[in-house]
């Protein structure tokens, strides 16, 4: 990421911390013909191994949210690059596909704890508004970048080094990662004296209760749950799309690459434009609105005009997680719980991924084509849509501007 005026060199590197990490994501697909040659990997246990990292976002994401809000989030997220870096190895040195498994469910409990706490830290290191939403603007496409680098280096890494010395150097680049975070973000307050185990829990159990009860971190999750499930199952899709349209196996997956890559755009222009004051409302129309044109198109239209609209769906529906991650930090109950926001956001996130592409898949196989796969996508863009209403009335009350309903 390019140096930028008014990011704090700290925030900076969260976000290529969050890249970097997210690289996790997008090294297995290209890998899999080679651990099905190698290890024996079905079909079956390959779709396994590619929603298992999200299987702790589904299930532990308010919770480790609530761990990092307690313990401080620098230490969760050097801890999660650790445990990332131990189960990238192990999968480097697994046998078989459940060590397979096993490790790549350890990497997603150690993907999650580090992402957790990025939105805290970047508020903590950039407290100006302006700057602050610019920084999560450029946070909100980690994803994309990290997971496009990931698809596009994973082919020839794999062919030159093979697979798992590719999988051991990003253990290298996540344990670099920790040591640079310990020794260029500013280190937490010092923990709170231990108050005896009853008490911690009943405290978690209260910030957990107290995040869970207020209206602004379930319109934010249920807002991003229907945008990550959409985007994953276009974005995923394409290389299968374009490949039964004849593409080479080179071709269809660069497209996906490229696909997934140009979603930073809309984050990036999230940023700037919330921080020039453009209304919340405005900018999810404009995201949700093109992600349900261009899904349309994707999915109706010759290959190449279908290519397009599927660049316009991915670049512009950016500008949706960027406004949604500026959102988060603000609409959180209390600094004290923004990690369990973030955490209770990245929960549905994972939930939208986990569940979009099977239910694109069955919609397809249903009606004997991609044909009317667009129908999925246009419903979770009412849905954001009616949720971003709500979203942009908090968000100007949070701001002192009228609300307009």
């Amino acid at each position: 990421m390019a140096a930028q005026p008014g990011i704090p060199p700290a925030a900076r590197l969260i976000v290529l911390v969050g890249v970097a990490s997210a690289m996790h994501v997008g090294k297995l697909p290209p890998a899999l013909p080679l651990l099905a040659r190698e290890l024996g990997v079905t079909l079956v246990q390959g779709g396994f191994l590619l929603s298992m990292i999200q299987l702790a976002g589904m299930t532990l994401g308010a919770i480790l949210g609530q761990v990092a809000d307690r313990i401080g989030p620098r230490r969760v997220m050097r801890a999660g690059l650790a445990l990332l870096a131990a189960g990238s190895a192990a999968g480097a040195m697994a046998s078989s596909p459940a060590g397979l498994l096993a490790a790549r469910a350890l990497e997603g409990t150690g993907f999650l704890m580090t992402v957790l706490p990025a939105p805290g830290l970047i508020r903590r290191a950039a407290p100006q508004p302006a700057d602050q939403a610019r920084a999560l603007g450029w946070w909100g496409a980690y994803m994309p970048i990290g997971a496009a680098l990931g698809l596009a280096l994973a082919p020839p890494l794999d062919a030159v080094l093979g697979w798992r010395a590719a999988w051991g150097l990003l253990a290298l680049l996540a344990l670099a990662c920790a040591a640079l975070v310990g020794r260029r973000v500013p280190a937490d307050a010092p923990r709170a004296p231990d108050v005896g185990t009853g008490a911690a829990l009943r405290a978690a159990l209260q910030g957990l209760r107290a995040t869970l009860a207020a209206p602004g971190p379930w319109l934010v999750a249920l807002a991003f749950g229907v945008y990550s499930g959409q985007w994953l199952a276009l974005v995923g899709f394409l290389p299968t799309v374009y490949a039964g349209a004849g593409w080479s196996a080179a071709a269809a997956g660069w497209a996906g690459a490229l696909a997934a890559g140009v979603n930073l755009s809309g984050n990036v222009l999230a940023g700037r434009l919330l921080a020039r004051g453009w209304p919340v409302r405005r900018l999810f129309g404009l995201g949700y609105g093109v992600m349900a044109v261009g899904a349309v198109g994707a999915f109706t239209l010759p290959p190449l005009p279908a290519y397009a609209a599927a660049l316009a769906f991915s670049a512009l529906g950016g500008l949706v997680p960027g406004t949604l991650f500026a959102l988060a930090v603000r609409l959180a109950p209390s600094p004290a719980t923004v990690s369990t926001t973030v955490g209770w956001v990245q929960q549905l996130s994972s939930l939208g991924q986990f569940a979009g592409p099977p239910l694109v898949a069955a919609l397809a196989a249903r009606s004997g084509g991609w044909q009317w796969s667009w129908l999925f996508n246009v419903a979770c863009c009412a849905a954001g849509a009616l949720l971003a209403l709500a979203l942009d009335a908090r968000w100007r009350r949070l701001a002192g501007a009228p609300v307009r309903v």
